[in-house]
C-alpha cells in the first residue's frame, strides 16, 4: 500500500477480504463526467412535510450518475449525492474530496432544515435520514419514493442530540444496489453540550466510512454475482474502502483525535481493534455521546451502526505505525483478520487536551414505566416461506400494518427481537439461520438496549462478539446474533404515522425483512 498524508476529508482503504463476482447490472451507473452542482430551478415538488415558516438551512440535494477515481487506471461508474447550500451557513455542507460519498451535513440541534431532493437516476428513489427523529413525511419511507426527474421536499427541525448520523436511499427492493452504487453520506449534528467539552475538532475530528466492494477487471462495480445466495446471506466484497478511497493511510500528529466510524457496508460486520492491543476509548454510539467514556478491547460494529472513538497519539513515537484491524469472529464474513485502517505518526506537536471525565447528561427511559414491561412486544427473526427472511413470519407490505404493529403516541414500550437459530420454519434451513446475525433498525427514534440473552445454539458465535457491544449509549440499530434475544426500550414521541423497522443487512431488507409500525394518537 502507498502512504499518503490526508486531512479531515481525505480517506483510506484496505485490500483483502473475500468475495464473488458478476457485473452490477440493473443499477450499474453509466459513465458521466463529474461536474459541480450548479444552481438550478427546483422542479415541481411534493408538498408533504413542507413547513409554513422560515428555515435556518436550505439545501438542494440530488442523486446523480457519475464517475469516481477509486482504483488506479479507469474511473469507476457510480451513483452519488451532490448538494448545494441554497440559504444558511456556507459550512452546512462539506464536500468530500476525491470520493463518491455525498456531502457531509453539518447542522445544529434546533435548526429548521429544508432539503429539496431531486432524483436524476434512472429509477425511483427516496432519502432516509438514518437515526433522526423526524415526522413521517421526512423519514424516507419507500411509499414516498419519487420517479426520475421529480423532486421531494423534506422539512424538519433537528431534534436529536449531537452525534454522527447518516443518510442513504430507501426504495423498496433497491436499497442494497443503490447504496452499493455509492449513495450515502454523513449527517453530523452539534449542540451546546458537546461544544462545551472541547473535543478534538477541525482536522482532528475525522469521519471514517467503512464499505466493502467488488471490482471487475475494468474497475467497475460488481454486485450480486452469487444470485440468490447473495440475497439470502448478504453481499460481501473483497476490497474494503474507507470513505470511498483506495490505498490510503492516515497520517497523524502526536495529539488526541476524534474518529467517527460508520459501518456503511451492505452486510459486513466489523470487529475493530488495534493490532498492538491498545484498548479503544468510546465517546459515543448511534445516538450521540455517552455519559462518560468507556473502554473496549474491540468494537463490534454492525451495518448502519456508528461509534465515536477518542484516540490519543501523544505518546506514539514519530515514524511509528499502528493498524486498526478487524479480528476474526464466528459468523458470516468474520473468518479472518484483515487490516482496516493503517495509521502513521508523522508530526510532533504539544497539545494539552485531556479526555473529559463526563461527556453528557442523559435522561434515560425508566423500564418500570413501560406500558408492556410484563409482556414485551415480540419479533421473531427467521427464514419464512418461500425462502424469504421474515419478521414474525411476515414480509414487507407497502401500506399495511398489523394490529400488533400499532403503538400509541407517548407510550414507552419494551420490544424484544429473537433471532430464531435453527429450524428455518421447519424447512431444513437450520444451517442458514444458525449462521446469520441481523442488525435491527427502528426508524424515527433512538432506543436503549436493556437486555441480551442467548441460548445454547448460538452461544459460541455470540461469545466472539459480545464484548464489543457498547450498550451504554443510545442506538437506532442493534445486532441480534443467532439464538440471541435482545430487549430494547423505546418511546414514541412527537409524531404519528407510518414508520419502519427492519434488518439493516440490505439484501435481507430488500427481500422483505422489513415491516411498518404505526404510531397512533
Amino acid at each position: 500500500m502507498t502512504s499518503k498524508e490526508i486531512s479531515r476529508r481525505d480517506f483510506l482503504r484496505l485490500l483483502g477480504i473475500s468475495g464473488g463476482a458478476a457485473l452490477l447490472s440493473a443499477c450499474a451507473p453509466k459513465a458521466l463526467t463529474e461536474t459541480a452542482f450548479p444552481p438550478t430551478a427546483i422542479p415541481s415538488a411534493s408538498t408533504a412535510g413542507r413547513a409554513s415558516g422560515g428555515v435556518d438551512v436550505e439545501i438542494a440535494l440530488k442523486a446523480v450518475e457519475g464517475e469516481a477515481q477509486i482504483l488506479s487506471g479507469k474511473a469507476t461508474r457510480v451513483w452519488r449525492y451532490q448538494g448545494e447550500v441554497m440559504s444558511g451557513p456556507a459550512d452546512a455542507l462539506q464536500i468530500v474530496p476525491n470520493s463518491y460519498l455525498g456531502p457531509i451535513f453539518n447542522v445544529k440541534k434546533g435548526q429548521k432544515i429544508r432539503i429539496h431532493f431531486t432524483n436524476e437516476l434512472r429509477e425511483s428513489s427516496i432519502v432516509h435520514w438514518h437515526g433522526l427523529h423526524v415526522p413521517v413525511e421526512a423519514d424516507g419511507h419507500p411509499r414516498l419514493a419519487i420517479e426520475p426527474g421529480e423532486t421531494y421536499i423534506y422539512d424538519f427541525t433537528v431534534l436529536d442530540r449531537a452525534g454522527t448520523y447518516w443518510y442513504h436511499p430507501h426504495p423498496h427492493g433497491r436499497t442494497g444496489p443503490q447504496a452499493y452504487a455509492g449513495l450515502a453520506g454523513l449527517f453530523l449534528i452539534s449542540d451546546d453540550e458537546e461544544s462545551s467539552l472541547g473535543l478534538p475538532s477541525g482536522d482532528y475530528d475525522l469521519p471514517i466510512v467503512l464499505q466493502d466492494r467488488i471490482f471487475d477487471n475494468n474497475n467497475q462495480l460488481v454486485y450480486g454475482g452469487s444470485g440468490m445466495m447473495d440475497q439470502m446471506m448478504g453481499f460481501l466484497g473483497d476490497q474494503l474502502l474507507v470513505n470511498g478511497q483506495a490505498d490510503f493511510s492516515l497520517s497523524v500528529e502526536t495529539r488526541p483525535y476524534r474518529l467517527r466510524f460508520l459501518n456503511g457496508s451492505n452486510s459486513r460486520i466489523y470487529k475493530l481493534a488495534w493490532d498492538d492491543g491498545t484498548p479503544l476509548t468510546v465517546l459515543g454510539t448511534d445516538g450521540g455521546l455517552l455519559e462518560k467514556p468507556v473502554k473496549r478491547d474491540y468494537i463490534t460494529l454492525a451495518p448502519a451502526q456508528r461509534v465515536e472513538l477518542w484516540v490519543d497519539f501523544s505518546k506514539d513515537e514519530i515514524g511509528s505505525e499502528r493498524n486498526l484491524v478487524s479480528l476474526p469472529f464466528d459468523a458470516y464474513g468474520g473468518w479472518t483478520e484483515y487490516r482496516v485502517l493503517p495509521v502513521k505518526v508523522e508530526k510532533a506537536v504539544t497539545v494539552s487536551a485531556p479526555i473529559p471525565g463526563t461527556l453528557s447528561t442523559i435522561n434515560w427511559h425508566n423500564e418500570n414505566e413501560a406500558v408492556n414491561r410484563r409482556s414485551p412486544r415480540d419479533f421473531t427473526l427467521a427464514m419464512g416461506m418461500g425462502m424469504q427472511w421474515s419478521l414474525n413470519n411476515r414480509t414487507f407490505e407497502m401500506e399495511s400494518v398489523e394490529k400488533d404493529e400499532i403503538v400509541k403516541l407517548g407510550d414507552l414500550e419494551v420490544w424484544e427481537f429473537k433471532n430464531q437459530a435453527g429450524g428455518g420454519m421447519g424447512m431444513g434451513m437450520g444451517m442458514m439461520n444458525e449462521s446469520l446475525p441481523h442488525p435491527m433498525h427502528v426508524h424515527g427514534l433512538q432506543y436503549q438496549v436493556i437486555e441480551r440473552e442467548v441460548d445454547s445454539t448460538g452461544r459460541g458465535a455470540w461469545n466472539t462478539l459480545k464484548d464489543g457491544h457498547v450498550d451504554e449509549g443510545w442506538h437506532d440499530t442493534v445486532l441480534v446474533m443467532p439464538g440471541e434475544r435482545v430487549k430494547i426500550l423505546l418511546k414514541f414521541e412527537d409524531f404519528t404515522g407510518l414508520y419502519l423497522y427492519h434488518c439493516h443487512n440490505l439484501e435481507h431488507e430488500d427481500m422483505g425483512m422489513m415491516r411498518n409500525y404505526r404510531v397512533d394518537a
